[in-house]
């Protein structure tokens, strides 16, 4: 088997590089240095800098102006954002197009996916930051009244839900179901209380009071939700071995050039040993990384449910990216502690990414249901 990446999503990567060039990590506010949120907004100049380089697009079909790619290419492109520490809604509005592509109806799809493909409509997703799936886990409940439906309930850590122009929300419905609801931020009856992320970036909790929307703005498709959640994980799976191997790559560059007793501390066995057990971590990252987006493209058949894969990937990129972080301020020494040096930046975010959508144990925990559920072998 050919396990390279095609010659679109190797475009998508250049195309990726070539944008995020622009971007400075020593310009991304510092949550240890900014009281409260470290900015009001996203990164508006670069978000347009993405449309315009049709990165906004790739998930999204050619008829609606996208260039139809898979998941695979949109973490390609995380990969990358992640690098420079990209402050775009770059994961959330890409996870939205993917799924309004797959489950919403050709009505829907017309309607926002040309927007979102051109940077003009900025979708956030109001994730759960649990690992289950059953519809009891969704905060927000949606109840059908003839051909439109009313939401109530409370979603929190909403990320840039103030600055977006619509939130696709899941909720559950009475007999169980769960469903998905675009609604816009501006919608009456949403209100919006401020969150601050460990990034410190500005997350929000949003408040639904009895909003009453269309039966064409939700996707009732249970499936929906699931994939939605599984190409979030797996986003931030790609964003975190983007972050991780930035770091790592600082940490090589630092112990080369730093020296004690006359000679560089990457020489030393010690040094050598931790940035070679964490180089490992980050082919772990990649490899289970990959693995989970393939079964996401492919719906390739396995000896456990895609969300088995999901699992061990955000395992990994978990465990990985915090050993990886926690490594290099060490490697670092007290450089490493300096503001004014963007390593502690990297380790805000780097914490944010382990702890979203679920810590290790969490998806240890459901992959150890699943094991019981398909016993391999």
């Amino acid at each position: 088997m050919d396990f390279t990446f095609t010659e679109e999503q190797q475009a998508a990567v250049e195309a990726a590089k070539a944008v995020f060039s622009g971007v400075a990590p020593d310009s991304v506010p510092s949550p240890a240095l900014t009281p409260g949120a470290v900015a009001d907004d996203f990164d508006r100049a670069l978000w347009r800098k993405l449309a315009d380089a049709d990165l906004l697009s790739l998930p999204i079909a050619p008829e609606h102006g996208g260039a139809g790619l898979d998941p695979i290419a949109l973490c390609l492109v995380l990969r990358e954002s992640a690098k420079v520490l990209a402050r775009v809604p770059l994961l959330e509005s890409g996870a939205a197009a993917l799924t309004l592509q797959r489950y919403a109806t050709e009505e829907l799809r017309a309607e926002v996916l040309p927007g979102i493909g051109a940077g003009d409509l900025v979708v956030t997703v109001a994730a759960h930051g649990r690992t289950g799936h059953e519809p009891a886990d969704l905060a927000v409940a949606a109840q059908q009244e003839g051909s439109d439906w009313v939401l109530d309930g409370v979603q929190t850590a909403v990320p840039w839900a103030r600055t977006t122009d619509g939130i696709l929300i899941p909720a559950h419905t009475p007999d169980g179901h769960a469903v998905l609801a675009l609604v816009l931020r501006t919608h009456p009856g949403i209100t919006l209380d401020d969150q601050i992320s460990t990034s410190g970036e500005p997350h929000a909790e949003v408040r639904l009071d009895s909003v009453r929307i269309s039966n064409r703005e939700v996707i009732a498709d249970p499936a929906a939700w699931e994939w939605l959640r599984n190409v979030l994980t797996t986003g931030t799976c790609a964003l975190a071995l983007g972050l991780g191997a930035r770091v790592l790559d600082m940490t090589s560059d630092y112990t080369s050039k730093r020296e004690q007793f006359g000679y560089p501390v990457a020489t030393f066995q010690a040094v050598a040993c931790q940035a070679a057990d964490r180089f490992i971590d980050l082919r772990a990252m990649e490899a289970t990384l990959w693995q989970a987006a393939w079964r996401l493209t492919t719906e390739a058949a396995g000896s456990l449910p895609l969300t088995g894969d999901v699992a061990v990937a955000k395992i990994w990129a978990s465990e990985g990216v915090r050993r990886v972080v926690q490594t290099a301020q060490h490697l670092h020494g007290g450089f490493g502690a300096d503001t004014d040096y963007p390593l502690h930046r990297y380790h805000a975010w780097a914490k944010q990414l382990e702890l979203s959508l679920g810590p290790a144990a969490a998806h240890e925990e459901s992959l150890g249901e699943l094991l019981a559920a398909h016993p391999l072998g």
